[in-house]
């Protein structure tokens, strides 16, 4: 985003340097590194909690992450670090993507238990946006027929979880409400979209301009207005001689009361990180739009996008930090992964464990289809006593 703003043309008159472009990118690598020698460290010491999290219907959908991550490092990469990216590095990083999803969406299609009018939920948009960010590389780097596979494959299924999650089947699985914050990756894919079809096009056309609108739409159905309520109450009331003021001050109330119910109420956790990407998302497409329709509002709302997103990365960061070192409660036991109707095993190295399929999921998935339980985590909650008994404890201390 800071590089997008420190080379974009509408945005200029802030005068913003491609140092902290540089300082945060040296800054991502960092962390990423981090974060890949501490998961290196789980698969070696905690591979059996790797393996549920891998069978798990929802933090399957988690494992595109990183590689989203690498992806998003290479489209920032500063000028001054390196000017040109092999095509090479592109092949690289999207064979991880083609093959889970091609375990995934055959299971959506096919998989009994696993097909998506089951297992639908807003974390699989990270199993569809992958899709697009590398179609934007891509074709940043020069590419054409390989961006433009995954653009169609992309389009298509991001088209079917949309009309999914709209839908909300009776046979879908609800999130626990510590997870409603990624409900916000519904504006990624769109935003990212509209950039890689602008990127392969050559131009931000209509066909980027629909999926950017979209994106927009959300962005602001989903954003909480609980600041302004306080001036739209009086506003109300001086302006009920017109009907749209009216109209338009009454929805917007009542949109930030469905809001508030919908977003508070729940501890911090990790899935709060889930805000900054889609809202990332949404400010560089926003300045990438802006190049091609400079206006005043269109400059406003670069402003006002980047401003929140920099405040909620900011925000999230200091928060994740005091949890996880001044309180220490960032990581309580994870519960939901620790489910085994087997004895615990005596030994803990990675080489000792072997594949032993999807039973214990498929299990608990049946579980959850039961009228006790129409959630697939917060059917845990009301089953402590099953899992106090068979969780092996290796796991559950991870």
């Amino acid at each position: 985003m800071w590089k997008a703003l420190a080379t974009s043309a509408s945005t200029k008159f802030l005068h913003i340097s491609m140092d902290v472009n540089l300082v945060l990118w040296w800054i991502s690598v960092v962390l990423m590194v981090i974060v890949t020698f501490a998961y290196a460290l789980k698969i070696i010491f905690y591979f059996e909690a790797v393996r549920r999290e891998y069978y798990h219907p929802i933090r399957v959908n988690f494992f595109f992450a990183p590689w989203i991550a690498l992806l998003f490092l290479a489209l920032g990469l500063p000028p001054s670090v390196y000017q040109n990216l092999p095509h090479a590095l592109w092949y690289v990083l999207m064979t991880p993507f083609l093959c889970l999803e091609l375990k995934i969406y055959g299971q959506w299609m096919s998989g009994g238990q696993r097909r998506l009018s089951k297992v639908a939920n807003p974390s699989n948009h990270l199993s569809v946006v992958g899709n697009f960010v590398g179609s934007l590389l891509g074709a940043s780097m020069g590419l054409k027929e390989g961006p433009i596979f995954f653009l169609a494959v992309g389009l298509a299924h991001y088209t079917v979880l949309f009309v999914t999650l709209y839908q909300r089947l009776p046979t879908n699985e609800t999130l626990p409400k510590e997870l409603h914050p990624v409900f916000f990756l519904f504006v990624a894919a769109p935003s990212v979209a509209s950039m890689a079809w602008a990127n392969i096009q050559g131009s931000f056309d209509f066909g980027a301009r629909i999926a950017y609108f979209i994106a927009l739409f959300l962005y602001f159905s989903l954003v909480n207005v609980t600041p302004f309520t306080k001036y739209l109450e009086p506003l109300l009331v001086l302006c009920h001689d017109s009907k749209l003021i009216h109209f338009l001050c009454v929805f917007l109330i009542h949109l930030q009361a469905v809001r508030i119910n919908f977003f508070r109420g729940f501890r911090f956790s990790l899935a709060w990180w889930a805000y900054t990407f889609p809202m990332t998302g949404a400010a560089i497409a926003t300045i990438k739009y802006s190049i091609m329709v400079n206006t005043v509002v269109t400059k406003c709302l670069v402003v006002i996008l980047c401003t929140l997103s920099t405040f909620t990365v900011m925000g999230l960061l200091v928060t994740t930090i005091i949890h996880a070192f001044v309180q220490r409660d960032l990581f309580p036991n994870d519960i939901s992964i620790a489910i085994s109707e087997r004895k615990p095993k005596t030994h803990r190295r990675w080489y000792h464990h072997r594949r032993a399929g999807s039973t214990d999921i498929d299990q608990f998935l049946k579980y959850a289809d039961s009228a006790e339980a129409k959630d697939i985590e917060a059917a845990l909650s009301g089953s402590v006593e099953l899992i106090s008994t068979s969780a092996p404890k290796e796991v559950s201390q991870d």
